[in-house]
């Protein structure tokens, strides 16, 4: 993490936030003091990739291993 002064950063802030952009974090300091962290964000997934996939499954059976069954009896 690279750590700046506030001045530092009112002055070039393109700079910093574009090493924030390219995904490093920047401490700012106050007096020799952290005040805050620049932290790039992190892309949401989509709520469909964020659940766990879970298996089809009919009376009990998966209908993964039904249609394997079927296939293997030539229906």
């Amino acid at each position: 993490m690279k750590q700046t002064k506030f001045t530092e950063v009112l002055n070039n802030a393109g700079q910093y936030f574009g090493l924030v952009a390219s995904g490093e974090s920047v401490r700012v300091l106050r007096n020799g003091k952290p005040i805050t962290d620049i932290v790039p964000v992190v892309a949401e997934l989509p709520s469909w990739k964020r659940r766990k996939a879970q298996p089809l499954v009919q009376d009990g059976v998966s209908i993964s291993r039904m249609i394997l069954e079927e296939r293997q009896a030539g229906c």
